[in-house]
């Protein structure tokens, strides 16, 4: 993630105090800054969109190899 860049509109462009940025979420702060979710979605679910990360990055792995 461009924390920088996330830091940079939040607390700069949209005047937000750090505590106030750091309590948001990524969806929260990129809807803030006018972020349209089906857009960038392409279609998927948020659903999709959520197993598609836990199976990229599990949080951890099983004897047999599963998830």
């Amino acid at each position: 993630m461009d924390w920088e860049g996330l830091m940079r509109a939040g607390i700069g462009q949209l005047k937000l105090h750090p505590k106030d940025f750091w309590a948001l979420t990524p969806l929260e702060l990129m809807l803030l800054l006018g972020w349209e979710p089906r857009a960038a979605g392409a279609g998927a679910t948020m659903r999709e969109r959520f197993e598609a990360l836990c199976a990229a990055y599990p949080d951890e792995e099983r004897h047999d190899g599963k998830i």
